[in-house]
């Protein structure tokens, strides 16, 4: 069967062939000549929360994509996904040094990155979940790409911090490449041989449960998610599952058992050489 509408579909508004060829990182500073001056109105430490989350998303899944790094099935999709993972980094980056920058605190990227412990992340559960195999780390790749790119999106042209829509202008690019990119590996999996499929179809039951968190009681950006996520399965023979959600939220600061080791690894070096450079 051709897929090509689904890939053709997904990638409408998006096509900037320059931003593609380096994951839509781009060389151009998203921020030169935004005002940083935090807007009349504006509560600091809710907008200082909020970029905390973002950045938190970023970080734990580029995490989880730096572990495929010498254990993806074809050098080439481990060159992609580590590229995905830079652009997540170059988010968190971002959204972490604005927290910084009205929080009040101070605090620098790495206080973020490298000196909180678990409990005090922020990020949506489905990120710190196991890689699993290929086929749920590129399906989960596919649902929080959707929804980041949504969300993204509507932040570049509503958000009342320029700096937040900067950021979110800048991501929405690389995000779009994201999504295109796990779209057509579901579609290659779940159309593919007996086996790709069936462990497609697996993933989609275990990240189902936590779908609903992403969402936070937005209908409209469920509505627009799901849409695109059920394009993507109907066109690899698959079914996105409806299931109850699984108690609690990341946002509120529930997390998976999984968190504190990836966060371990991830912050070893830091922690046992404090204010180190190199």
């Amino acid at each position: 069967m051709s897929d090509d509408h689904v890939y053709l579909s997904l990638a409408e508004g998006h096509d900037d062939s320059d931003a593609r060829w380096a994951f839509g990182t781009g060389f151009e500073d998203p921020l030169h000549g935004v005002d940083q001056t935090v807007p009349e109105g504006t509560d600091s430490a809710q907008l200082a929360a909020f970029c905390l989350a973002l950045g938190d998303d970023a970080l734990v899944s580029a995490q989880r994509l730096a572990q495929w790094c010498t254990a993806a099935p074809e050098l080439e999709e481990e060159v992609a996904l580590a590229n995905i993972g830079l652009d997540l980094l170059g988010q968190t980056r971002l959204l972490y040094a604005r927290a910084g920058q009205v929080d009040g605190t101070g605090r620098g990227e790495d206080a973020y990155a490298y000196f909180r412990d678990a409990d005090d992340f922020r990020n949506v559960r489905l990120a710190e979940l196991p890689n699993g195999d290929f086929a749920f780390s590129i399906t989960r790749l596919l649902v929080l790409s959707s929804w980041r790119l949504a969300l993204f999106e509507r932040l570049a042209t509503t958000a009342s911090d320029p700096v937040l829509a900067a950021i979110a202008a800048k991501g929405a690019k690389e995000l779009a490449y994201h999504r295109q990119y796990a779209a057509e590996w579901v579609v290659r999996l779940g159309d593919g041989t007996e086996e790709s499929q069936r462990r497609t179809r697996d993933a989609l039951a275990a990240i189902a449960p936590y779908v609903d968190e992403l969402f936070a009681d937005d209908g409209e950006l469920r509505t627009e998610v799901l849409a695109v996520l059920r394009q993507v399965t109907d066109a690899a023979g698959l079914v996105l599952p409806e299931v109850a959600p699984v108690p609690g939220h990341g946002r509120d600061g529930d997390r998976t058992e999984h968190l504190a080791p990836l966060l371990a690894e991830l912050q070893s070096v830091a922690r046992a050489h404090p204010e180190a450079t190199w």
